[in-house]
C-alpha cells in the first residue's frame, strides 16, 4: 500500500500529460483513518467516471450487534449510503471545470426502498463505500491540481461527515461554522448513533412483521396510518394530504413490535383476495403498495409497515415479448396452427400467450403470491363469461381462462392470488375475501359478494416442469443499462418495462451482471433458465451481489434482486 505523499508525487509527475497517464494512479493509498482505493481509471474524460473506494476503519462506529443479522446490516449500509449522499451535497460547493465528466463526484442513488447494494458494505472492522469520480482534464490533458482537491480535500471531508458525523477543523474554519454539541457543523443532520439506531429498530419491526406473515397465514399486512398514494406517476414520495389507510375491523390484525409497541392493520390472508371498487377509488394504489411491499421502506415513506410476502410477483400481459420452449398448456392448448403449447416458443407473443408464459415463469421461480390488475391483463386470458362460453364451445376455444385455475392454484399448489377487478363480477365466485375501495377507504364486502356470486367452472392446476429450454454458454463482452427498464448484453436489448417490481436502476445493473455471469459461467447447454436462476440465486445469497459484479462495474453500482426477476430477465433475452 502506498502513502498519501506518494500519491501527491505521482500527481505532480503526470500533470499536463495525456489523459491515459492517469492509469498509473490505480492502487491503494493509506490516508490514516481510511484507505483510498483507485480501482479503475476511466480511459477518457467523456467515459464513465473512475471507480474509487473509501475503506473507512470501523473503530467502534458501528455497534457489533447491528451487524449480526442480515436485515440489520442492510439497514446500516442504507443509512450510511444516504449520509454519504448528504455529505457529498454539503461539501460540493466548488465549481466543476474541465471537459466531459471532469470533477464529477457521485455515489449510487437511493430511493424509497431499502436495498442491499454494492455501493456500501459494512463489516465489523471497516466501512467500504464505492464512489464514482470524474478525473479532471482540459480537453484530454490531465488537470492534476483539480484531482488533488478532490482526493485530499473533498473526499476526506465527506468520509468524516458520513461515517463519523464529524466535520474536520479545516472545513469548519473554512466555512466559519462552530462545532455543535452533536459534533456537526451547519448540516443539522441527526447524530450518527441516533440515525443508525432508528434505522435498525425500524428494520427489526419490519422483519418481525414479515415473520408474522408466515405464522399467521397472511400474504400481506397494511398498517393503519399508512399513506399509500404517491406524489405523482414519476415520484415515489408520499402524497401530502392523502387519505390514510385504516383496516376494516373484520380483517384487523394486531402485532406487538420489538420496538414501538402495538401496531394494528389489515392482514390479507392466504387464498384468493379480490379488490373491487369504482374507477379512481384506490384499487390499483393498494396493489402497487403490495407490489413494493416485498421490499422494506425508509422512515417517512408512508409504506414502512406495508409488508408483503417476499415471494409475491406482479403479473400482466406483455405483447411482443419472446418466449422460449415454455409449457403454457395449463392455459392454452389445441391452437388452430397445431403449435405445441407444451413447448411453446415465439418472438412476438400475444396478450394471452405472454400472460400465460409470465404466469408459469412466476410459478417456476418459486412465487407464492400472484398480484394481478385486471387493467393490465389480457381479458381473454383472465375470463370468459357464460354467454360467450355458450356461443363458442370449449372445444373451439384454445384458452382456459385463469379464473378456472385460480382456486386449484391455491388449493393444490399453495399459490395465493390478489386480484384487482373493477368490471367483471365473475371473480367474486372464486374469492375467499372481497375488498371494496371506496374513496381510498377499504371495506370488507365478502358477505355481500357471496350473495351475488355465481357458480363457476373450475379446473385443476398441475405442477410441471414449465421451463424446458436448455441454455447454451455465451461470452458477454459488454453489459449496459439504459435506465431502470432496459439493459443490453452486447447488442441485444432486454426490455424490462413490464417487470414492475424492479424499482431501482441499480437492480437493472445487477441483472446485467448476473446474466453475464450466468450465461458465461453457469450455462452449459443442459441447464434450463429456471435451474440457472435457482443456481445463481443460491450464489448471491451465500456470497453477495459483489461475487458477480465486475471490478469496474461499468453498468453502475448494483442492488440485490430476487430469483423471480432473474428468471424473468433470462426469459426475455432473445438470444437465449
Amino acid at each position: 500500500m502506498r502513502t498519501q505523499q506518494e500519491l501527491r508525487n505521482q500527481l505532480r509527475q503526470i500533470d499536463h500529460k495525456g489523459y491515459k497517464a492517469y492509469k498509473v494512479l490505480e492502487g491503494e493509498y493509506d490516508f490514516g483513518t481510511y484507505r483510498l482505493c483507485i480501482d479503475h481509471v476511466q480511459g477518457d474524460p467523456f467515459a464513465s467516471p473512475s471507480r474509487v473506494r473509501i475503506v473507512y476503519f470501523n473503530r467502534r462506529i458501528i455497534p457489533g450487534e447491528y451487524l449480526e443479522k442480515k436485515h440489520r446490516r442492510i439497514a446500516v449500509e442504507d443509512t450510511l449510503l444516504r449520509r454519504l449522499h448528504r455529505a457529498l451535497g454539503e461539501c460540493r460547493d466548488r465549481e466543476r471545470k474541465g471537459s466531459g465528466k471532469s470533477g464529477l463526484v457521485t455515489a449510487c442513488r437511493t430511493g424509497q426502498e431499502i436495498l442491499e447494494r454494492t455501493a456500501m458494505h459494512v463489516a465489523p472492522d471497516a466501512i467500504e463505500a464505492r464512489i464514482e469520480v470524474g478525473f479532471p482534464a482540459f480537453g484530454r490533458t490531465i488537470a492534476a491540481d483539480a484531482l488533488a482537491d478532490i482526493l485530499f480535500d473533498l473526499l476526506p471531508e465527506v468520509a468524516e461527515r458520513a461515517f463519523s458525523g464529524k466535520q474536520s477543523p479545516e472545513m469548519r474554519q473554512k466555512q466559519g461554522t462552530p462545532r455543535s454539541s452533536s459534533g456537526f457543523g451547519r448540516s443539522g443532520q441527526m447524530p450518527l448513533a441516533k440515525e443508525l439506531e432508528a434505522a435498525v429498530f425500524l428494520a427489526d419491526n419490519q422483519e418481525y412483521i414479515r415473520e408474522q406473515l408466515v405464522q399467521q397465514g397472511l400474504v400481506a399486512f397494511v398498517a393503519d396510518g399508512s399513506v399509500l398514494p404517491r406524489e405523482s406517476g414519476v415520484s415515489q414520495k408520499p402524497l401530502r394530504g392523502a387519505v390514510v389507510f385504516n383496516s376494516p375491523e373484520s380483517l384487523a390484525v394486531t402485532m406487538e413490535l420489538p420496538h414501538g409497541g402495538t401496531l394494528r392493520g389489515m392482514g390479507i390472508r392466504k387464498g384468493i383476495t379480490v379488490v373491487a371498487g369504482g374507477g379512481f377509488h384506490g384499487k390499483s394504489t393498494l396493489l402497487k403498495a403490495l407490489e413494493r411491499g416485498v421490499y422494506h421502506h425508509i422512515a417517512g415513506d408512508g409504506r414502512e409497515y406495508v409488508i408483503t410476502d417476499a415471494g409475491a410477483f406482479k403479473l400482466r400481459a406483455e405483447e411482443g415479448r419472446c418466449i422460449h420452449e415454455t409449457d403454457i398448456s395449463m392455459f392454452i392448448t389445441n391452437l388452430p396452427t397445431r403449435t405445441d403449447t407444451a413447448r411453446f416458443s415465439t418472438e412476438n407473443a400475444s396478450g394471452s400467450t405472454s400472460q400465460a408464459a409470465n404466469t408459469v415463469e412466476a410459478l417456476a421461480s418459486g412465487s407464492t403470491v400472484l398480484l394481478i390488475d385486471e387493467d393490465t391483463s389480457a381479458t381473454n386470458f383472465m375470463i370468459r363469461d357464460d354467454r360467450m362460453a355458450r356461443l363458442v364451445s370449449d372445444e373451439k376455444e384454445p384458452i382456459t381462462p385463469f379464473i378456472r385455475k385460480v382456486r386449484s392454484l391455491y388449493q393444490d399448489l399453495g399459490i395465493s392470488t390478489v386480484l384487482v377487478a373493477g368490471s367483471s363480477g365473475d371473480f367474486l365466485g372464486v374469492a375467499d375475501t372481497v375488498l371494496q375501495m371506496d374513496c381510498y377507504v377499504t371495506k370488507d364486502v365478502t358477505a355481500r359478494a357471496r350473495e351475488l356470486a355465481a357458480p363457476l367452472t373450475e379446473e385443476k392446476a398441475d405442477r410441471k416442469v414449465w421451463i424446458k429450454k436448455a441454455v447454451s454458454r455465451k461470452n458477454i463482452e459488454k453489459a449496459r443499462v439504459h435506465g431502470w427498464d432496459s439493459l443490453s448484453l452486447d447488442k441485444t436489448e432486454i426490455d424490462l418495462r413490464y417487470l414492475e417490481q424492479i424499482v431501482d436502476e441499480s437492480q437493472t445493473a445487477a441483472l446485467a451482471y448476473i446474466l453475464s455471469y450466468t450465461l458465461g459461467k453457469l450455462a452449459d447447454g443442459k441447464k434450463t433458465a429456471a435451474y440457472l436462476a435457482e443456481e445463481v440465486s443460491r450464489k448471491l445469497e451465500k456470497e453477495g451481489i459483489l461475487s458477480v459484479t465486475p471490478r469496474n462495474y461499468g453498468a453502475g453500482a448494483a442492488a440485490m434482486v430476487r430469483k423471480q426477476e432473474i428468471l424473468a430477465c433470462l426469459a426475455r433475452y432473445r438470444l437465449l
